[in-house]
């Protein structure tokens, strides 16, 4: 603005000059050095700066698609290993069900082996007792009769009787030497 200010100021009155140039064109090459420099001590660095942070961001951008690729493939070995653990995991439960199963069977195979030994010695052990009892009770039964018949023989028996037994007995003695 202030260049065509002086423009229209110095067709009509007589322009001012420095060093015998006009007064404008100093202000002109003023503000062409001004731009200039500006744009070699600011937009250079600025442009620098922003190339280096477009960089960064670059960077960074592909640091966190090689850690997404990274956690993408860690999370899939995750799951891997999960559904690994899983099939495994439903094998011990299947082969702990067998192996119950199996180890039930067993204890109640041996529970009646067992209960078939107890019913075995018991009906052993009931039938020894049955046979000691009848022994018992034969012996028992010879002792009442034979007291039965001593008695029996004592009171009926006459000295007579006595005398004819021990006489049969001695000659049987006799007989026999």
């Amino acid at each position: 603005m202030k260049l065509l200010l002086l423009l229209a100021q110095g067709g009509s009155e007589h322009a001012a000059t420095f060093l015998g140039l006009p007064l404008w064109l100093w202000q002109i090459a003023n503000l062409i050095l001004f731009f200039g420099l500006l744009a070699y001590f600011v937009a250079r660095p600025l442009a620098q700066a922003f190339r280096k942070r477009q960089e960064d961001v670059e960077q960074r951008r592909k640091e966190a698609e090689r850690q997404r690729a990274e956690a993408e493939r860690l999370k899939a070995d995750v799951r891997e290993r999960l559904s690994k653990l899983e099939r495994e995991l439903e094998e011990v439960r299947a082969r702990g069900v067998a192996e119950g199963e199996a180890e039930r069977a067993a204890l109640l195979d041996r529970a009646e082996r067992e209960a078939e030994r107890v019913r075995r010695e018991a009906a052993d052990e009931i039938e020894r007792r049955l046979v000691s009892a009848k022994e018992e009770l034969k012996k028992t039964a010879s002792d009442l009769v034979a007291s039965a018949a001593r008695e029996l023989v004592t009171r009926e028996m006459t000295d007579d009787d006595r005398r004819r037994l021990l006489e049969e007995s001695v000659s049987r003695l006799e007989a026999s030497r």
